[in-house]
């Protein structure tokens, strides 16, 4: 019995490990299993993370050759340029755009590896998460912007269409506006044209073109016309015997009209302006009861004593101040632009020029044209549309005459007087027989024998405002204002008819009185000028 209990026992002491065995198996298998998952993270880890954006093109999960490419195909593509509402295709090759991928994808790796963290990156593998580490890469990429410059500008060759010519009628003094056209503004299209070459996505581009009426050419139309009409009148405007010159400046746009703008003519009582602006350059108070009758008398009546009066205010204390006076006026012309102006007497009283002057400026007018010119009061169209501009741009924008004179001589109000003073000139003829009758004008007249002029600012419902100044002058004793005013007021017609084509004069006015009217009708009396509302005395 005893052997056969010892023979059970060693049977049981031979039976196979199973769990151990079992447990081996498995920590081996799991090993087997890290290891693959080891290797297939190791070769994933040569692919970019799924958050990496270069140059705006999501590379995430690519490999480096594989996002070289996707970035190199997204900044191929074309970029479409729209003129209007044609599409032109500009391939970036042409102008050498070239990114540089290789530094771009270094810094992505570079971003988005860590060797410290290479085994949170492992387990953040096994279990699945994402990394919240995003990588941004921004685009680097030059290419040669003279090209672009070059092609954009070729553009504009091909495509822009230049506004048509306007045309005119003698007959009526009117225009036909040209057909429009279309420019293409170069300088802002290219830095639109770069954002889309650095864009992978929108590579689309609306052109800045701007379409314009034939506005900016007509304005040689109107001197054509100008000329054409005088021709038509029998006035020729460069003659030996006849002159006409006119000077135009379009407010809006700073565009001129020049015939014959520089040559000299008598001035006559279109000085007094100037007189006028002196007079509010050197005074520091506002104009009194006496000083602002004075004004109303030189520039609406055309008084020659009180703009004597004036000049000796503005003399001052000087031993001669009608002297001081008269050189500070004609240095106040030379200073703000009037080169071709002075006036170096006293105007006259009734009876001759004064005895005594002053010293004139060297001036250079026109030599080709000779208009017999006073040889103390000289003037061009040119300088009077000079200073009708400052004395604007002072009162509208506070620069003009306040620009020249930053010393504070002028204030937007003085130059805002002036203009509403001269607005009461109501000769209705001239330049203001020219325009309609409730058109506002801000003027000054002169004439003499053998010369008449007028220069102002017109203001007409639209807005266009602008300057206009024109002198006829004829060789004989007697130059009859019944064949010089209508001239005058023919150029007046014929510029309104250009600033304000939706209202045209087509025919000459009929109402217009024969002679001027007497400045007693217009001109406030004394204690009643108001400058801020010049005609606030005949509600009274």
């Amino acid at each position: 019995m005893s052997s056969l209990s010892g023979l059970g026992t060693r049977r049981r002491s031979r039976r196979l490990p199973i769990i151990p065995l079992f447990s081996w198996l498995l920590i081996l298998a799991a090993l087997g299993l890290l290891m693959l998952e080891l290797i297939r993270f190791s070769q994933q880890a040569a692919r970019f993370s799924t958050d990496v954006m270069v140059a705006g093109v999501p590379v995430g999960g690519l490999s480096a050759v594989d996002a070289a490419t996707r970035i190199e195909e997204a900044y191929a593509q074309p970029v479409t340029l729209w003129y209007a509402d044609s599409p032109i295709q500009l391939d970036p090759a042409s102008i050498g755009f070239r990114t540089n991928r290789e530094a771009m994808l270094a810094q992505a790796r570079a971003g988005g590896v860590n060797d410290a963290a290479f085994w949170e990156r492992f387990l953040n593998y096994l279990l699945g998460r994402e990394s919240d580490t995003k990588i941004n890469v921004e685009l680097v990429a030059d290419y040669q912007a003279a090209l672009l410059r070059q092609i954009v500008s070729d553009i504009a060759t091909r495509y822009d269409r230049p506004p048509g010519e306007g045309s005119y009628d003698v007959q009526t003094l009117t225009f036909r506006m040209g057909e429009p056209g279309y420019i293409l503004d170069v300088q802002t299209a290219l830095p639109m044209i770069d954002a889309a070459l650095r864009d992978p996505l929108n590579r689309q581009v609306v052109l800045p073109v701007s379409g314009t009426d034939g506005r900016n050419t007509q304005i040689d139309s109107l001197r054509q016309l100008i000329i054409a009409y005088l021709d038509s009148e029998g006035f020729v405007y460069d003659g030996q015997s006849t002159i006409a010159s006119v000077y135009i400046i379009d407010l809006e746009t700073g565009e001129e009209v020049n015939i014959l703008g520089d040559v000299a003519f008598s001035a006559a009582s279109t000085v007094k302006v100037s007189i006028l602006v002196d007079y509010f350059r050197n005074t520091l108070f506002a104009p009194s009861d006496d000083i602002a009758f004075l004004m109303a008398q030189s520039l609406l009546c055309s008084n020659n004593s009180s703009s004597n009066l004036l000049m000796e205010q503005i003399g001052g204390t000087s031993p001669d101040p009608l002297a001081a006076g008269i050189s500070d006026v004609s240095s106040t012309q030379q200073y703000i632009g009037a080169r071709n102006s002075y006036l170096s007497a006293p105007l006259y009283l009734g009876a001759g020029q004064q005895l005594f002057s002053v010293p004139a400026p060297t001036t250079a007018p026109n030599p080709n044209f000779n208009t017999g010119a006073d040889l103390y009061n000289q003037t061009t169209t040119e300088d009077l549309a000079t200073v009708f501009n400052l004395i604007y741009d002072c009162a509208e924008y506070g620069s003009g005459l306040i620009a020249a004179y930053p010393d504070g001589s002028f204030t937007q109000n003085e130059c805002r007087q002036m203009i509403e003073l001269m607005s009461a000139n109501d000769l209705e003829r001239l330049l203001q027989g020219g325009i309609p009758p409730d058109a506002r004008i801000s003027h000054k007249n002169g004439w003499l024998e053998n010369v008449h002029g007028d220069a102002g600012i017109v203001f007409p419902p639209n807005g266009r405002n602008y300057v206009i100044a024109v002198f006829v002058w004829e060789n004989t004793d007697f130059f009859s204002y019944l064949r010089a005013w209508p001239l005058i007021e023919g150029v007046s017609r014929a510029a309104w008819n250009y600033f304000v084509p939706e209202q045209p004069l087509i025919a000459p006015r009929t109402d217009l009185p024969d002679e001027a009217q007497d400045c007693a009708v217009f001109s406030p009396p004394y204690g009643e000028v108001n400058l801020d509302d010049i005609n606030s005395w005949r509600s009274q």
